[in-house]
């Protein structure tokens, strides 16, 4: 418990009550010595993405293997014209609207290259 923000100056300690599974501090006849806790620093959270030795092992396995049913399924919904129907096709399949984006913004690039040849 951080005394410092129960009420207490840093490196001082207080009273703290425990009652109803919160912190009242005051004194009473339930009471536990408490001393000043310092915190530790929280990890970002930011993630980072794929490197370029990732990003090879995945492009060959993409060209081996081929794309998934509802990848190839978004291409042709693409190839028509629906791309907003592409979208929320995606979003059933990926779960959120971000992935959904990312994901037919990929398939429209591969379906770009494909003309491209």
């Amino acid at each position: 418990i951080n005394a410092e923000y129960m009420g207490a100056t840093s490196g001082d300690s207080t009273f703290i009550v425990f009652s109803m599974g919160k912190y009242h501090p005051q004194p009473s006849a339930k009471v536990k010595q408490v001393s000043a806790v310092t915190l530790l620093p929280k990890k970002p959270k930011v993630k980072r993405g794929p490197n370029r030795k990732d990003r090879a092992i995945r492009d060959i396995v993409q060209e081996i293997v081929g794309f998934a049913p509802y990848e190839k399924r978004i291409i042709e919904l693409l190839r028509v014209g629906r791309e907003k129907r592409a979208l929320r096709f995606a979003k059933r399949r990926l779960g959120t609207h971000r992935a959904a984006k990312k994901k037919r913004d990929q398939m429209s690039e591969v379906l770009r290259q494909q003309r491209k040849k």
